[in-house]
Parts: structure tokens; sequence; C-alpha cells
């Protein structure tokens, strides 16, 4: 299951040469790439502007990215945005822009792409920290001298489906003069602001974890991605006006690297439109689909490190188990997921990844609940320590403001030009 053709797309299921399989390896979680009205759209809109606008941004930009940006910092409510074609981009650009000769701390359990934009930070005169826990942070940021301070971690993280605790982060930060970083890849366009009307614990929008841990955006810098929940190739950070003036004559994608497809800008605009109408409806599917998983591994007293209930789901396999006969016994089931192996995770953590979208059907789920059991079975799947009465592997969405809440900041999260970045 790694380096695989595939040879045909029928709904969430692929074909590999012959064989047919259940793909729990995308990360399409709203499922918008296989969404008529989207590829509807992006066929207009092939039509208007052709397959692709060649000018770098600098030159010159189709009026999409202004409409992206635009609905974008609505969605989000900040100040402005900020769109370029990847999130690595971002990380490369971004990040030693912000930090200049200053410091940067990176939480050792952030996304890698996180850490070459600090390591790169770093060949330009930053000093660069890795932490592991708040009070490592602490340590670090009141031992630090003068000058930029730069925390970076993780939102949704990418294995274990977990979210950060958002405020504590920014308590350490703000207490020391420090900006926090937050790279929500895998939350934006699933988690979202609270309120009474939400139809389940994933929130309201889908407008990342900042809104749904009721938190603002004063010292906190937000970069998300479009390749995910939204199926199109396109990231973002959202920062006040001022920053996003600086980065477009400091950052070199703005400045030299080709623009992202037509398909993806128009992706994006159509997709703001399905989820204004009926995202909502969507991630209280996927928010089903995802507690049948982890309600079916709490019972078989599976493991996974998710407690979150997003649709991001590790299954760690015993220690000294091979990964490839776990492979062979989800290829024979013809489940397709994201294997972790040694030396790609430390040896502790092999095991494989699946992840749920909206596309997906309770007949798909009946099939990887099948797969699960039978590994859990056969012993290869790790065993969920006993915990207290009443806990498991579903969980609610921690630190999360509950509906009715008011926002934790003193600002109000329902006017964005009160939000500020950075």
């Amino acid at each position: 299951m790694y380096d695989a053709v595939i040879d045909e797309v029928d709904g969430r299921r692929i074909r590999i040469g012959r064989e047919w399989f259940v793909d729990f390896a995308s990360c399409n979680y709203l499922g918008f790439d296989l969404e008529p009205e989207i590829i509807a759209a992006i066929e207009r809109e092939l039509r208007r502007w052709g397959t692709h606008p060649s000018w770098s941004r600098l030159l010159g930009s189709p009026r999409l990215y202004p409409e992206i940006e635009q609905r974008l910092a609505d969605l989000l409510g900040v100040s402005d945005t900020l769109v370029l074609p990847t999130i690595t981009h971002i990380h490369m650009s971004a990040i030693p822009a912000l930090v200049g000769t200053g410091q940067a701390f990176v939480d050792r359990s952030a996304h890698k792409t996180i850490f070459d934009g600090c390591r790169y930070a770093g060949g330009l005169g930053a000093t660069v920290h890795r932490f592991a826990g708040l009070e490592q942070l602490h340590n670090l940021l009141r031992a630090a001298g003068g000058g930029r301070r730069l925390v970076c971690v993780d939102g949704v993280n990418s294995m274990t489906g977990n979210l950060p605790d958002l405020a504590e982060l920014l308590s350490v930060c703000r207490g020391h003069g420090a900006v926090l970083y937050v790279d929500d890849a895998h939350g934006f366009g699933i988690v979202g602001e609270r309120d009474v009307t939400e139809t389940c614990d994933y929130g309201r929008r889908g407008n990342s974890i900042v809104r749904h841990l009721g938190e603002c955006y004063d010292d906190l810098v937000l970069v998300g991605g479009f390749s995910k929940a939204y199926s199109a190739l396109l990231a973002f950070i959202a920062l006040p006006t001022d920053l996003k003036n600086y980065l477009k004559i400091a950052a070199p994608p703005y400045l030299y690297s080709g623009p992202s497809p037509v398909a993806s800008l128009a992706g994006v605009l159509a997709g703001f439109e399905i989820n204004d109408a009926r995202g909502d409806m969507l991630r209280q599917h996927l928010h089903r689909l995802t507690a049948r998983v982890l309600d079916h591994a709490r019972n078989l007293g599976v493991a996974t490190p998710n407690t979150s209930g997003i649709p991001i789901i590790e299954f760690p396999i015993v220690p000294g188990e091979d990964l490839t006969r776990v492979a062979d016994e989800l290829w024979t089931r013809g489940i397709y997921a994201t294997l972790a192996a040694y030396p790609l995770v430390p040896r502790a953590e092999a095991g494989f990844r699946v992840q749920l979208t909206a596309a997906h059907t309770d007949r798909d789920i009946d099939a990887l609940n099948a797969a699960i059991g039978a590994l859990a079975v056969n012993g290869m799947l790790r065993v969920a320590r006993p915990g207290p009465a009443g806990s498991g592997t579903r969980a609610g969405l921690s630190g999360a403001v509950r509906p009715g809440e008011p926002c934790r900041c003193t600002r109000s999260p329902a006017a964005p030009d009160r939000h500020r970045s950075g």
C-alpha cells in the first residue's frame, strides 16, 4: 500500500490492477472531490480562465484569488488572509518572515513540514528549539533572550486526530511575548464554531480550531489548507493586512512560484457554497461514521490514540508484530489504508491509519469494522489500557467551547474587524 498506481475511482472505491478496495487513505473529508456541483462549477471557470493562470501572483492574480481570500476571511473571522499553493510553501516562507533572526520553538509532535520551515529559518539566522509539553515550552521561553519568538504547533494532529490545548498554549505564549503559529491542515473544514444549532460535536461551518475552541486571533497566526476537506490544491495563512503586504514582497511562493490551477481556485469557491448550504449535514454524517468505528474499537478493547472523534483514526499494532501481516489482512479484505511503518515512525508507533470522509457509506464502515475485528481476534492490534469508568476511545472534543458558551477571548468572534493575527 505504498506508491500504488490507482487505475479507477468509483465513489470511495478504488481499483488497483484488478483488485477493488474501499479507500480509507484519502483525506477528502467532506467528499468535495466527488461533488457534482463543484465539478460543474470548475468546468465553467475553466472555460472562462483556461486551465492555468501562469503568472506568479506578484505579476497578476485572477479575480478568483481575492474572492477566495475575502470569503475565507469572513468564514474564519479574521481581518485578512493570503492564499498560496501549499502549506509547505507557507511554512517555508512565512515562518522565516515571522521569526526573522529571533527564536522559533517547535513542538516535537508537529508535522515535519513545520520543522523544515523552522530549520530553514535557522539557516537565515533564527535559533530553533524543540519542546515536548507546556512545561518545557514555558522553561525555554523563560530562558530565551530578546527578539521575536514564534511557537509552532499542529492544530488537529495528522496522526492521532487530537486537538491541542490551545488556551494553555496561548496563555504561555502571551505570558512570554510570543506568537503562536498553528497548522490546522486537518481541522479546517471539519471542526468549527459552537452554538446551540450545531448538529454534532464538530460544531458548525468548519471554520477551524480557533473558533471551535473559543479563542481569538490575538497573538496567533493560523495556517490551513484546502487540499483535505475542500479537495483543492490551495492553502492559506490568516494574518493582519500589514503582514500580508509584507509577505507579498518577502515570500518566494508569492514572488516566483506558479499559482494553483484554475480547477482548484474554482473548486474552493464552489466549496464555500456547498459548505454554506449543507456543510453541517455532511459533517454530521462524517461524525456518525467516525463514531461507529471508534465505538467498535472500544467494544473490541482495541487501542487508538484518537480521543477526539475526529475522522483520523490510528491503530497501533502489537509490539513485535509484523506490519506486513497486518497489511496483507487489510488487502485481502479490500481495505486500503495508510501504513505507518518503521522508520517512517518509531517502532513503538508502527500501525496503520484510516481517514473517513462524508463520501463513505455505512457499508464501507461495515467492511472496515470487519477488518478491524479480524485483526483484533488474531492478536495483531494493541489492546487499550483500562481506564476509569465511562472512559473509552470515543471522547468529546477536548477543550472545546460548549454550545451557548461565550468565546474565551475578550473580543467577539462575530466581529471579524475586531480580530487580528500576529
